[in-house]
C-alpha cells in the first residue's frame, strides 16, 4: 500500500470509500479517477492494481499526488476481479469508512450516477446495485450475443437462487459496511462474475435490503475485455451448487 503524500487533504466527509480494480487501464484510469472525485468530491478512492505492465499503478499515484484522497495497492500477479473487491472493502472496512463502493475502471460504470447509489443506500438499501435491466435500465450497442448471454446468465441465477434481483453479476454497487461485516464478505472465494453473484445472494441470506438502480450500462471504447469463458464457466458452476445445495438439499442459506 502506498503511503499517504504530505499534501493530501483531510476527508470531510469520511463515509464513502470507492475501490477500483485495474489492470491494464492505463487509457482509462484518469478519466474514471475524475469523474469519480466530480460525483462524490469527499470520497476515498482506492486503486487495486494488479502488475500492469502499461504504467496504470504510476498513472493513479499521480492522480494521488494531484488530488489526494488517492491510494494504489499494487498486487504481484493478476488475481481476480472478486480478490480485487475483496480487498478494497477489507481495507474500507477496517477503516471505518461507511458506504463502500466498486466499479470498474473500464468506463463501462458511469460515475455520474454514484450520487444515485449512495442516495439508494443512505434511504434504506444494504445494497444498492447499478442494474441494466431494472426498468429504465439500458445496454447500449452491445451484440445481441452477448446481451443474451448476459441476460441468460441473470435469469439462471435468479431461478438457481431463488431471487428477485434482475442483475446478479453487475459490479456496479453501493455497499453498508455493516452489511459487509454481518455477511463476513472476506470468506467470499469465487473471483469473476461469480463473486456477484455469491455478494448478492449472501446479502438476502443475511435479511439484507436490496435496491436495483438502473444505470445504462456501456461497452468499453478503451483497452480490452477481460472476460473469458472461465469467469463464466465458474459462475454457472457456482450458481448450480448453490441452488441444489440450498433448494434441494436444503443446507445453509449462506454460499460457501
Amino acid at each position: 500500500m502506498t503511503s499517504r503524500s504530505s499534501n493530501e487533504p483531510e476527508v470531510d466527509d469520511p463515509s464513502v470509500w470507492v475501490t477500483v480494480p485495474t489492470y491494464e487501464e492505463v487509457e482509462n484510469i484518469e478519466r474514471l479517477i475524475r469523474g469519480v472525485r466530480e460525483a462524490v468530491p469527499a470520497a476515498h478512492i482506492l486503486v487495486v492494481d494488479d502488475n500492469s505492465l502499461d504504467g496504470t499503478a504510476e498513472k493513479a499515484e499521480a492522480l494521488g499526488a494531484e488530488l489526494g484522497g488517492i491510494e494504489v495497492l499494487r498486487r504481484p500477479k493478476k488475481m481476480g476481479l472478486g480478490s480485487a473487491y475483496r480487498a478494497g472493502h477489507a481495507v474500507g472496512v477496517a477503516r471505518g469508512f461507511d458506504l463502500m463502493i466498486q466499479i470498474d475502471a473500464d468506463l463501462s460504470h458511469n460515475p455520474a450516477d454514484l450520487p444515485r447509489l449512495l442516495a439508494a443506500v443512505e434511504q434504506g438499501a444494504d445494497l444498492a446495485v447499478g442494474s441494466r435491466y431494472a426498468t429504465g435500465g439500458s445496454v447500449p450497442n452491445w451484440p445481441r450475443h452477448r446481451l443474451a448471454l448476459s441476460v441468460a446468465g441473470n435469469r439462471y441465477s435468479a431461478f438457481c437462487l431463488g431471487i428477485g434481483v434482475r442483475d446478479t453479476t453487475a459490479g456496479y454497487r453501493a455497499y453498508r459496511a455493516s452489511i459487509l461485516r454481518a455477511i463476513d464478505f472476506d470468506t467470499t472465494h469465487s473471483t469473476g462474475y461469480g463473486f456477484q453473484i455469491e455478494m448478492t445472494y449472501r446479502v438476502l441470506a443475511a435479511g439484507g435490503k436490496i435496491d436495483e438502480i438502473p444505470i445504462a450500462f456501456t461497452d468499453r471504447v478503451r483497452g480490452n475485455s477481460k472476460m473469458s469463458w472461465r469467469i463464466v464457466a465458474e459462475a454457472m458452476l457456482l450458481v448450480t451448487w448453490w441452488g441444489f445445495r440450498d433448494r434441494v438439499l436444503h443446507r445453509d442459506r449462506l454460499p460457501r
